[in-house]
């Protein structure tokens, strides 16, 4: 389901939506736009069942956090083309929702956003992971 919150083009979409469009449209993919410190050590979602794998590209590089001004061009090396449906990923909403306003405006018209991201916002303990996105929906991942 689409959600709001969405901007520039770019709609929130549920973790649960998303996996069924990676499982049902042989087109759609997943691109995780957090830091490398990020994938290795709080993990990444598992598409393997999907018979398709995370695309790896930072937003933002660690640990200056200076916006990847050819992110772009990573879509494209990645193999990715316009005609391809992307969701993008990263902790909690937001920096993949810039990262598809920007993919959005260099030529990739099909961006989502993985509303609520992988680990999602704190709970009242200040934990991530319980309250919303990829793992409070209980969608796999694993460890890198």
């Amino acid at each position: 389901m689409v959600q709001g919150g969405g901007a520039g083009g770019v709609p929130d979409v549920t973790p649960g939506d998303t996996w069924a469009a990676l499982r049902d449209d042989p087109l759609a993919a997943l691109v995780d736009v957090r830091t490398d410190a990020e994938w290795n050590f709080v993990g990444l979602p598992e598409l393997a069942e999907l018979g398709k794998g995370v695309v790896l590209i930072p937003w933002q590089t660690y640990p200056s956090m200076q916006v990847n001004t050819a992110f772009g061009q990573h879509l494209a090396k990645a193999g990715l083309t316009p005609q391809h449906r992307i969701f993008y990923i990263c902790r909690s909403g937001v920096r993949s929702l810039a990262a598809g306003q920007a993919a959005h405006a260099a030529g990739f018209p099909q961006a989502c956003n993985v509303a609520g991201g992988f680990e999602g916002p704190v709970d009242a303990e200040g934990h991530r992971g319980t309250v919303a996105g990829w793992k409070a929906e209980g969608l796999p991942w694993r460890q890198r």
